[in-house]
């Protein structure tokens, strides 16, 4: 039984991959300047604040019918823009971060390391913030933390853990190399004007 499972998630984790490459290879070219990909990065950053912002006005006037409102606006913009701009994110960097190791090459391998890395430094940083800045708006008064915030500051970490990796990786992912076809054409021209001037002398 474990074996067939074992097949299936393989199999349909090579799907993913093809489905990925696939996509990769019709994304809008636009994306290919490093430039519009850091504007993709920074807006998907933008939104991943969304959850935090949505736990402090919980934090600050829940249980409320504002606080409802609130939740339900980040909500869905996280769903409007913020899944297609994953989905986005994963196409551009060609499931660097989302893929098994098997199906990466060893540039994308090291850029998924980096990422992580640098992502579980900012998480870390994010974890101790808030904790620093619940004990420092607790002390001295009788306070506690409303539920609902509590469950929201936990969301907030869980869409900053899954997200972080793949923002640095689409922020920092480099631009792709020259096609062969540019190269050889380039070649092929520079012997044309050799041969050009050699004919001349």
């Amino acid at each position: 039984m474990s074996d067939q499972d074992g097949g299936w998630r393989e199999r349909a984790e090579r799907r993913r991959a093809e489905r990925i490459t696939e996509l990769a290879g019709r994304a809008p070219g636009r994306f290919a300047a490093r430039r519009n990909r850091r504007l993709l990065a920074g807006a998907a950053g933008a939104l991943l604040l969304l959850p935090w912002v949505d736990a402090a006005v919980s934090w600050l006037i829940a249980p409320s019918d504002t606080a409802v409102y609130v939740n339900l606006v980040v909500l869905a913009a996280m769903a409007v823009g913020g899944v297609p701009a994953y989905n986005r994110m994963i196409t551009v960097t060609r499931g660097t971060t989302s893929l098994d190791e098997r199906y990466l090459d060893e540039r994308q391998v090291a850029e998924r390391l980096r990422a992580f890395r640098v992502a579980h430094r900012g998480t870390t940083a994010m974890i101790i913030a808030v904790g620093v800045t619940i004990m420092l708006a607790e002390r001295g008064r009788d306070a506690h933390v409303p539920a609902a915030a509590n469950f929201l500051m936990v969301f907030a970490m869980l869409v900053m853990h899954i997200a972080l990796p793949l923002i640095i990786a689409t922020w920092r992912q480099p631009d792709p190399p020259p096609d062969d076809g540019d190269e050889e054409d380039g070649d092929g021209d520079s012997v044309t004007r050799d041969a050009d001037q050699g004919a001349e002398h």
